[in-house]
């Protein structure tokens, strides 16, 4: 859990970052679960956002893409995406943790993947080249054992 949260506040910090229009965004509150006593039972701090994803056009269009095939789980049939945070007992710790979340699924959605070195390219073939050769020295070795075991009468 440490580590995700370390990951995703290190994509945070990308010059790239993307505005996000809170008034785009319908937020609710609801009661939170977990311990707490009376307290949790009287106030609403569980914060809930949720946007509908194909409509966001202050996504990009890719990245909206990315982000509805990463997240599939966390769109609803409506498709909206919903994100919901209970970390803390504030309502405005809350909605900036779902923010922030927001944020990291659409950093993590606009990285692109790394090009492959010629280096990359070279070990890479070299690998496929030694796995067929092997591949081929174990069909020989088998198709001799199958042609000894033929009974010629």
């Amino acid at each position: 859990m440490a580590a995700h949260i370390a990951r995703r506040s290190s994509l945070l910090r990308s010059e790239d970052q993307v505005h996000i229009p809170v008034d785009r965004l319908t937020v609710s509150y609801s009661r939170s679960s977990g311990p707490g006593g009376q307290h949790v039972n009287k106030v609403s701090t569980k914060a809930e956002i949720r946007f509908h994803l194909l409509t966001a056009e202050w996504i990009p269009e890719d990245v909206r893409r990315k982000i509805f095939e990463k997240n599939k789980n966390r769109i609803n049939k409506a498709g909206e995406l919903l994100v919901t945070s209970e970390l803390s007992r504030s309502q405005q710790r809350n909605l900036a943790d779902c923010i922030q979340k927001i944020s990291a699924i659409i950093a993590e959605a606009s990285e692109k993947p790394h090009e492959p070195t010629a280096e990359d390219i070279a070990l890479r073939a070299a690998r496929l080249q030694k796995r067929d050769k092997e591949r081929l020295r174990q069909k020989k070795i088998h198709s001799a054992i199958k042609q000894s075991r033929l009974d010629y009468d």
